[in-house]
């Protein structure tokens, strides 16, 4: 039986997913890999960890389910995206460790190229806005601190990518340097309406383009892999960034759908059609996925702590145990009790965008304990969200309040409490599918469309199947003044007054 193989490469995990040909998971294997913390703020990882741990884990899934090359007609890769990675066209080692999408090292730049008046020419060209979360200022940072990474990279002797680009050179034996539009449009310097890399935008960030990757479509033969890799060649056919992945494991095909996933952080993605739709409350404009050369695009907020902060209550702060335990802790809070958690560990994303903002606790009095902590810190995901369906709101007419579902996914959609309060404070349903690894489906259907195992979107969103509805309870006006504690401690927190 023909089994699809989804290459799922996170921010601190890898892991493999086999799926049937009607797109039933089969079985998953998956690492962690170690994270870097060079200084406070800097986010790194060794390139060779991701490279290491990707060939393992499609090693270890073939012979779990003792599979030959020949019974996988399709590679998907998804990946965290913005990670930056550059190295050397002849030997294909890495230069420098890569920096991960979460670093903030290049916030002084981006600061300066704000204070040059470039921030709106840099938004009206890519849809973005300028931080350090995206590509462009990363790989000027290692091309300027690396011995000669400069000079080599306008000799042409260094490739720049994305983690799919690389884990695709690495596959392919360094024959295909390439990506997809849906990671392009992430680096700061794609056109999103031209569809391509603009040099404009290179001189602007002093990145040559000649370190620049092939952009593609999601869905199509990127190139086979090395024959020794896993025993025979096996076609790589589908690349999108973990986000844009979950956006079609979901379904999302027609406009005004939205999805949410909660992984490390959260991404709220919401289909806006073929035209790119500007944002006037500082979310991005994105490729949603790119289908035989036409675009779909995507209104995208990014919450930079989620999952992370469950992570804080179990290693930095000790509450914890596991994940699951948050659940019981919260629905056991004290209700009198009102406690907010501003989890800015690495700042803020949207809509807010602040890189120097950082975590803080409000409300707490001597009877907050570790339930009202736990509480507060599955609650900001939620107050997170709401922040973030208010703008797509307001930026996009076409949102409907009244007919907004909103469709999650990640490893916190098995928190029952969270998805309820979720849907309590967006004040709409919230959907969790029967199928949760969306961001590993999505890159799976993606390669089996290239081959032709699986159908076309339309009929895709037609198997599309739902686990549970969370409803909003009744009690608006609880929501409603949660959500304006919320936003007084974001607004202390970005002014520094941290006073009660």
């Amino acid at each position: 039986m023909a089994h699809l193989i989804a290459i799922d490469q996170g921010t601190t995990s890898t892991r493999a997913m086999a799926f049937d040909a009607d797109l039933g998971i089969v079985a998953s294997e998956q690492v962690e890999f170690p994270q870097h913390f060079p200084q406070s703020g800097w986010v790194e990882h060794d390139p060779e960890d991701l490279w290491r741990t990707t060939v393992d884990m499609v090693r270890a899934l073939m012979a779990r389910l003792d599979l030959t090359a020949a019974d996988v007609p399709a590679i998907g890769i998804t990946n965290q995206r913005e990670t930056t990675i550059i190295w050397d066209r002849a030997t294909g080692k890495p230069i420098a460790n890569a920096i991960v999408w979460q670093d903030r090292r290049t916030a002084p730049t981006c600061e300066r190229l704000r204070a040059e008046g470039l921030e709106a020419q840099v938004t009206a060209r890519t849809g973005l806005l300028l931080d350090p979360y995206f590509s462009a200022t990363k790989i000027a940072w290692l091309l300027d601190h690396v011995d000669g990474a400069r000079e080599r990279a306008e000799r042409g002797e260094l490739a720049f990518g994305t983690v799919d680009t690389f884990l695709l050179w690495r596959l392919t034996g360094g024959r295909v340097h390439a990506t997809d539009a849906t990671n392009a449009c992430r680096t700061l310097l794609y056109d999103v309406h031209a569809g391509a890399f603009s040099s404009e935008l290179g001189d602007i960030f002093n990145v040559p383009m000649s370190l620049l990757p092939e952009i593609r479509d999601c869905s199509g033969l990127f190139g086979e892999t090395e024959p020794d890799l896993f025993g025979g060649a096996i076609k790589v056919c589908g690349i999108a960034g973990d986000q844009q992945a979950a956006t079609v494991g979901q379904a999302c095909f027609q406009p005004g759908m939205a999805k949410s996933t909660y992984g490390t952080g959260a991404f709220m993605l919401l289909n806006t059609g073929t035209a790119p739709v500007p944002s006037t409350s500082r979310l991005l404009t994105t490729v949603a996925y790119q289908l035989k050369g036409a675009r779909t695009f995507a209104l995208e907020g990014a919450i930079f702590s989620a999952g992370t902060i469950v992570q804080w209550l179990r290693d930095g702060l000790g509450i914890i145990d596991s994940a699951a335990q948050t659940a019981e802790l919260a629905a056991a809070a004290d209700p009198g009790q009102s406690v907010y958690l501003v989890p800015a560990f690495v700042g803020l994303g949207a809509p807010y965008w602040d890189a120097h903002a950082r975590a803080a606790l409000y409300g707490m009095t001597r009877a907050t304990g570790p339930k009202e902590i736990a509480r507060a810190a599955l609650e900001s995901v939620a107050y997170q969200t709401r922040d973030l369906l208010e703008a797509m709101r307001a930026d996009w007419t076409a949102v409907d309040s009244t007919d907004t579902v909103l469709r999650v996914d990640g490893g916190m959609v098995a928190n029952d409490w969270l998805l309820q309060r979720l849907a309590d404070t967006l004040g709409a349903p919230v959907d969790r599918p029967k199928v949760a690894e969306t961001t590993a489906l999505g890159a799976a259907y993606l390669a089996g469309l290239a081959v032709g195992l699986c159908p076309p979107p339309t009929d895709f969103a037609a198997s599309w199947q739902r686990d549970r509805r969370f409803e909003p309870k009744p009690g608006p006006d609880a929501a409603e003044a949660g959500y304006a504690g919320w936003r007084d401690a974001v607004a202390r927190t970005l002014t520094g007054d941290q006073r009660g």
